[in-house]
Protein backbone atom coordinates (compact mmCIF):
# COMPACT_ATOMS: atom_id res chain seq x y z
CA UNK A 1 0.00 0.00 0.00
CA UNK A 2 2.70 2.38 0.77
CA UNK A 3 4.18 1.84 -2.66
CA UNK A 4 0.81 2.59 -4.27
CA UNK A 5 0.38 5.68 -2.11
CA UNK A 6 3.88 6.77 -2.95
CA UNK A 7 3.18 6.19 -6.68
CA UNK A 8 -0.05 8.24 -6.46
CA UNK A 9 1.74 11.05 -4.68
CA UNK A 10 4.46 11.13 -7.36
CA UNK A 11 1.82 11.20 -10.11
CA UNK A 12 -0.05 14.02 -8.37
CA UNK A 13 3.20 15.92 -7.93
CA UNK A 14 3.96 15.50 -11.66
CA UNK A 15 0.48 16.69 -12.61
CA UNK A 16 0.78 19.65 -10.24
CA UNK A 17 4.15 20.59 -11.73
CA UNK A 18 2.78 20.27 -15.27
CA UNK A 19 -0.24 22.47 -14.37
CA UNK A 20 2.13 24.99 -12.81
CA UNK A 21 4.32 25.10 -15.95
CA UNK A 22 1.28 25.50 -18.21
CA UNK A 23 -0.12 28.28 -16.03
CA UNK A 24 3.30 29.93 -15.79
CA UNK A 25 3.66 29.84 -19.58
CA UNK A 26 0.23 31.42 -20.02
CA UNK A 27 1.14 34.10 -17.50
CA UNK A 28 4.42 34.91 -19.30
CA UNK A 29 2.61 35.04 -22.64
CA UNK A 30 0.03 37.40 -21.13
CA UNK A 31 2.76 39.68 -19.78
CA UNK A 32 4.43 39.85 -23.21
CA UNK A 33 1.13 40.63 -24.92
CA UNK A 34 0.45 43.36 -22.36
CA UNK A 35 3.94 44.84 -22.86
CA UNK A 36 3.47 44.72 -26.63
CA UNK A 37 0.16 46.56 -26.40
CA UNK A 38 1.56 49.18 -24.01
CA UNK A 39 4.61 49.81 -26.22
CA UNK A 40 2.35 50.07 -29.27
CA UNK A 41 0.21 52.65 -27.51
CA UNK A 42 3.36 54.57 -26.46
CA UNK A 43 4.58 54.62 -30.08
CA UNK A 44 1.20 55.83 -31.24
CA UNK A 45 1.27 58.58 -28.63
CA UNK A 46 4.82 59.55 -29.67
CA UNK A 47 3.74 59.70 -33.33
CA UNK A 48 0.80 61.91 -32.41
CA UNK A 49 3.14 64.17 -30.41
CA UNK A 50 5.57 64.33 -33.36
CA UNK A 51 2.73 65.26 -35.71
CA UNK A 52 1.70 67.99 -33.30
CA UNK A 53 5.26 69.34 -33.19
CA UNK A 54 5.49 69.18 -36.99
CA UNK A 55 2.31 71.24 -37.28
CA UNK A 56 3.79 73.82 -34.90
CA UNK A 57 6.99 73.94 -36.95
CA UNK A 58 5.08 74.27 -40.21
CA UNK A 59 3.12 77.15 -38.73
CA UNK A 60 6.27 79.28 -38.27
CA UNK A 61 6.81 81.26 -41.49
CA UNK A 62 10.37 82.22 -40.50
CA UNK A 63 11.41 78.59 -40.69
CA UNK A 64 10.00 78.25 -44.19
CA UNK A 65 11.95 81.39 -45.17
CA UNK A 66 15.16 79.80 -43.89
CA UNK A 67 14.45 76.54 -45.71
CA UNK A 68 13.80 78.45 -48.95
CA UNK A 69 17.07 80.38 -48.51
CA UNK A 70 18.98 77.12 -47.94
CA UNK A 71 17.49 75.62 -51.10
CA UNK A 72 18.43 78.75 -53.04
CA UNK A 73 22.01 78.75 -51.77
CA UNK A 74 22.49 75.04 -52.39
CA UNK A 75 21.10 75.21 -55.90
CA UNK A 76 23.36 78.01 -57.12
CA UNK A 77 25.61 75.92 -59.31
CA UNK A 78 27.43 73.87 -56.66
CA UNK A 79 28.26 70.20 -57.02
CA UNK A 80 30.94 67.70 -56.09
CA UNK A 81 33.90 67.76 -58.41
CA UNK A 82 37.64 68.32 -58.48
CA UNK A 83 40.16 71.11 -58.23
CA UNK A 84 43.94 71.21 -58.45
CA UNK A 85 45.67 72.37 -55.28
CA UNK A 86 48.81 74.34 -56.09
CA UNK A 87 49.71 75.60 -52.60
CA UNK A 88 49.34 74.46 -49.02
CA UNK A 89 51.06 76.20 -46.13
CA UNK A 90 50.89 78.65 -43.25
CA UNK A 91 52.45 81.61 -45.11
CA UNK A 92 49.73 83.92 -46.44
CA UNK A 93 52.19 86.04 -48.42
CA UNK A 94 53.56 83.00 -50.22
CA UNK A 95 50.01 81.79 -50.92
CA UNK A 96 49.16 85.15 -52.51
CA UNK A 97 52.37 85.09 -54.56
CA UNK A 98 51.62 81.61 -55.90
CA UNK A 99 48.07 82.64 -56.76
CA UNK A 100 49.36 85.74 -58.59
CA UNK A 101 51.92 83.60 -60.44
CA UNK A 102 49.19 81.18 -61.50
CA UNK A 103 46.88 83.94 -62.72
CA UNK A 104 49.77 85.55 -64.65
CA UNK A 105 50.86 82.31 -66.31
CA UNK A 106 47.36 80.97 -66.98
CA UNK A 107 45.15 83.99 -67.66
CA UNK A 108 42.42 81.71 -69.04
CA UNK A 109 39.06 83.03 -67.86
CA UNK A 110 37.67 79.48 -67.58
CA UNK A 111 40.03 78.54 -64.73
CA UNK A 112 39.48 80.36 -61.47
CA UNK A 113 41.77 80.40 -58.43
CA UNK A 114 40.32 80.03 -54.94
CA UNK A 115 41.82 81.07 -51.59
CA UNK A 116 40.91 78.70 -48.78
CA UNK A 117 41.91 79.25 -45.17
CA UNK A 118 41.63 76.35 -42.74
CA UNK A 119 43.38 77.18 -39.49
CA UNK A 120 46.37 77.41 -39.57
CA UNK A 121 46.93 76.78 -43.29
CA UNK A 122 46.23 78.58 -46.54
CA UNK A 123 45.36 76.65 -49.68
CA UNK A 124 45.22 77.79 -53.27
CA UNK A 125 43.02 75.62 -55.45
CA UNK A 126 42.36 76.19 -59.12
CA UNK A 127 39.73 75.09 -61.57
CA UNK A 128 36.24 73.63 -61.43
CA UNK A 129 36.40 70.17 -62.97
CA UNK A 130 33.45 67.81 -63.01
CA UNK A 131 35.58 64.71 -63.59
CA UNK A 132 38.94 63.56 -62.30
CA UNK A 133 40.04 63.10 -65.91
CA UNK A 134 39.49 66.81 -66.68
CA UNK A 135 41.41 67.75 -63.53
CA UNK A 136 44.24 65.38 -64.46
CA UNK A 137 44.57 66.90 -67.94
CA UNK A 138 44.85 70.35 -66.37
CA UNK A 139 47.31 69.08 -63.74
CA UNK A 140 49.60 67.80 -66.51
CA UNK A 141 49.41 71.24 -68.15
CA UNK A 142 50.57 73.12 -65.02
CA UNK A 143 52.83 70.49 -63.41
CA UNK A 144 56.02 72.05 -64.79
CA UNK A 145 55.23 75.42 -63.18
CA UNK A 146 53.69 73.96 -60.00
CA UNK A 147 55.48 70.66 -59.29
CA UNK A 148 53.78 70.13 -55.91
CA UNK A 149 50.26 70.42 -57.39
CA UNK A 150 47.77 67.59 -56.90
CA UNK A 151 44.09 66.83 -57.46
CA UNK A 152 41.57 67.19 -54.62
CA UNK A 153 37.86 66.51 -54.36
CA UNK A 154 35.96 69.72 -53.77
CA UNK A 155 32.65 71.48 -54.07
CA UNK A 156 32.87 73.20 -57.40
CA UNK A 157 30.99 76.01 -59.06
CA UNK A 158 29.67 75.61 -62.56
CA UNK A 159 27.71 77.57 -65.07
CA UNK A 160 24.77 75.49 -66.25
CA UNK A 161 23.83 77.90 -69.00
CA UNK A 162 21.31 80.01 -67.07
Amino acid sequence: MQAEDLGRMVEEKKRGTARFLVNFGLMIRSVFILLFLVSGMACLHAQTAADSIQKDVDADARLQTLVNKDVEINSEGKEKGYRVQIYFGADKTQANEIKAKFLAEFPNDDVHAYDIYEVPNFKIRVGDFRTRLEAYAFLKKIKADFPMAFIVESDIEYDDGK
